[in-house]
């Protein structure tokens, strides 16, 4: 009985011992903490939120007097600019409330590490995935992008997700994650024009040639298109009719919309005074085609 006292008595004064030992690395890893450093933290957090938004105005205001090829580079490097003040003020709080030896980065390190991994999956992914997005680049702000069900501008590159203006102007937060999971599809890919694709659809006995005459020079008349860049009619047969689809490219991609309307008013305009025929059909009939 003596001896299972004494293996008790042992394994007891160990456990203490390493308690005690965990106990004294935690406090070798914190520094003391004053009045003064939590005044200090205080400031440093105010100063770069109010930075933060600060740089976002002025790259917002900036980007619209540069000339207009110039636009998309200002607004892209917000994302850097954010990240640097992030980086600047999370090595500012650690220095001051850490002890910062190489055994101890290590050690908050893998602490950090353990926490984001249980306790902040989500967001640690999608912080991960907004690195990443950083340098593989799928997306970026001024971009036009479709993720799932919605299409609209990027305005905003955030450390967890981008907000995009859709046509509506409403604005919808998505999670960098989305990268994971999501097709994304970009319709400027960083450039300032986008291609707006604009369909018409005719009878199969129009007359073909006056279609594409008019469509090419509605697109080369308007002034909304980009003149250095192609423009293109293509054809597509369907069994109610025929497919015309006119690319082109507006000079600024955030007229897209505009210059679809445009496009469309004026060759529905053309079209009616020549009384081209449109295809005729009940709209059972396209379901069961369809």
């Amino acid at each position: 009985m003596s001896y299972f006292h004494s293996l008790f008595l042992t394994v007891a004064l160990l456990l203490a011992q390493t308690s005690s030992e965990e106990l004294n690395e935690q406090i070798e890893i914190l520094s003391e903490v004053t009045l003064l450093k939590i005044i200090k933290a205080v400031i440093v957090i105010f100063v770069t939120y109010w930075g933060t938004l600060t740089i976002e105005k002025i790259l917002n205001w900036f980007s619209e007097r540069v000339a207009l090829r110039f636009r998309l580079t200002v607004k892209q490097s917000l994302p850097f600019w954010r990240a640097l003040l992030l980086t600047v003020a999370i090595t500012f709080l650690s220095s001051l409330f850490l002890n910062l030896s190489p055994n101890n980065v290590i050690a908050v390190t893998g602490t950090i590490a353990v926490a984001l991994g249980f306790a902040f999956k989500d967001y640690a992914s999608s912080v991960i995935a907004g690195i990443i997005a950083l340098f593989e680049r799928p997306y970026q702000v001024g971009d036009r992008v479709k993720i799932g069900d919605h299409y609209g501008e990027i305005i905003s590159y955030g450390l967890r997700e981008i907000r995009i203006k859709t046509a509506d102007d409403n604005v919808i937060s998505i999670p960098h994650n989305k990268i994971w999971t999501e097709a994304i599809s970009n319709a400027n890919d960083g450039n300032i024009e986008a291609q707006v694709v604009t369909d018409f659809y005719f009878d199969h006995r129009v007359n073909v040639e006056k279609v594409i005459q008019i469509l090419y020079r509605v697109a080369y008349t308007s002034k909304y298109t980009q003149l250095k860049l192609p423009v293109l009619v293509i054809m597509d047969e369907k069994p109610w009719g025929t497919h015309f689809k006119l690319k082109c490219y507006p000079i600024d991609a955030r007229d897209e919309f505009i210059y679809k309307t445009d496009l469309i008013r004026r060759a529905k305009q053309a079209f009616s005074q020549l009384n081209l025929n449109y295809p005729t059909f009940a709209a059972r009939d396209l379901e069961s085609l369809e």
